[in-house]
């Protein structure tokens, strides 16, 4: 089955006095800057996929030719070249009446400054996409009323949008996106006109809304921050051209090149990367069947001062450290249960990195990363979440997975394994 919700393809737009030539001009090779005086390529060649359900960010600085690209997509602005498919009509070559049918069926529009109406009430504002459509009335009320509820304005609904805040504003401009029931959203510095505790409250809500109703968005910012914390992928616009596309943390960590160095380098790492991306292997692991004499030859061969112990299956059941299980080899004990520490700090991969802060430093240990059914994945170390920090390279070599304060020479371990009875 294909998941493609939206397929561009060589996308130019240009504005001006012969913009087919000027299109064919830029495909040969020529730069942006030489079309000549009156020309204006405002996209250059855009070719990307969006998934379905994907949240797909474009980001650039003003001029970039983001705004002008979701104009092409919703088939505003006719392009001058390449192809945009979705479900299957090519909006470069459909004729007027097909543009209409896909925009009123399968993509809707919230704009940067809501464009709501202000002598109609919030809930026939909601509507305005069904009636469009041709809902009847009391139907298409019905179902904006129930948006409305979802996005926390169910209360508003017969009040004009001057009685509105800004952010309560916007929700309106959603609530009538996703009462028109299409599967693709085209949001266009949607929240740029908030205030920044406002803007911040509605990111949250559309993750949430999305994370819900499994829409597909395309999302145009100018806010690196932004783009980070929505996108699942993310395309960089310079002077109209997709210079890289990408995952957030493969924009942030791997950049395409000098301008997306740049663009990144002020951003708020801690929010887009997470404890899967920045994991090393767990080294000192133990399975608990091996017992207090394995668990000291794994410390003592990886030189650190406790162990993470696994039963079937790699499945996490807690950690030791060396002094307790020093303490079991001399009395004897042939198993390691009452030496391990359970209530150790466990973590998704996809736990952001600002959320391990805390953890990291109530715990002597690295932090445990674990899947859904709490097989080890991986550990996080205090040093490897403030090298990502500073965006400096992990060593990955032996990193203590406790403090080496209260751990336990090699020596002792060499010392008690050799002396010791069992």
């Amino acid at each position: 089955m294909n998941d493609t919700a939206v397929s561009v393809k060589g996308l130019t737009k240009v504005f001006g006095r012969k913009p087919k030539e000027a299109a064919k001009r830029l495909s040969s090779g020529t730069p942006r800057s030489e079309l000549g005086p009156g020309v204006t390529a405002a996209v250059i060649d855009a070719t990307f996929d969006v998934k379905q359900g994907e949240i797909f960010v474009v980001m650039g600085l003003s001029g970039s030719g983001k705004s002008t690209l979701i104009r092409t997509l919703n088939g505003l602005l006719e392009p001058t070249a390449g192809s945009i498919v979705i479900h299957g009509t090519d909006l470069a070559t459909a004729d007027a009446a097909e543009v209409r049918s896909v925009r009123q069926n399968h993509v809707s529009m919230v704009f940067q400054h809501f464009a709501l109406f202000p002598h109609r009430t919030v809930l026939e504002n909601a509507a305005f996409g069904l009636e469009v459509q041709g809902v009847p009335r009391a139907e298409r009320l019905e179902r904006a009323r129930k948006v409305l509820d979802r996005v926390s304005l169910g209360q508003w609904a017969d009040s004009l949008p001057s009685e509105l805040s800004g952010g309560m504003q916007q929700r309106v401009g959603i609530a009538r996106a996703l009462t028109a029931e299409t599967d693709i959203l085209l949001m266009d510095e949607a929240f740029s006109a908030l205030d920044p505790l406002i803007r911040r409250e509605m990111q949250e809500e559309l993750v949430e809304l999305q994370a819900e109703l499994g829409k597909t968005i395309i999302f145009i910012t100018h806010d690196l921050n932004e783009a980070m914390f929505l996108g699942d992928r993310i395309a960089v616009m310079r002077d109209g051209a997709i210079v890289q596309i990408g995952t957030p943390e493969e924009i942030l960590t791997d950049p395409a090149n000098d301008y997306v160095a740049q663009f990144v380098q002020d951003v708020d790492r801690a929010r887009v990367l997470t404890a899967g991306s920045v994991m090393e292997p767990a080294r000192a692991v133990v399975p608990q069947s091996a017992g207090p004499r394995g668990a000291l030859r794994v410390m003592r061969d990886t030189q650190t001062g406790g162990a993470f112990i696994t039963s079937t299956g790699r499945k996490l059941e807690g950690a030791v450290i060396d002094r307790h299980v020093m303490r079991l080899v001399k009395d004897g004990q042939p198993d390691l249960a009452s030496a391990i520490k359970r209530d150790i700090a466990m973590v998704s991969p996809e736990t952001p990195l600002s959320d391990l802060f805390e953890l990291s430093v109530d715990s002597t240990l690295p932090i445990a990363v674990v899947d859904e059914n709490q097989r080890l994945l991986g550990v996080v170390p205090r040093v490897t979440i403030l090298a990502s920090l500073a965006n400096v390279p992990s060593t990955t070599g032996l990193l203590p997975i406790i403090d080496p304060v209260t751990s336990v020479s090699p020596a002792d371990i060499a010392e008690t394994l050799e002396g010791s009875h069992a």
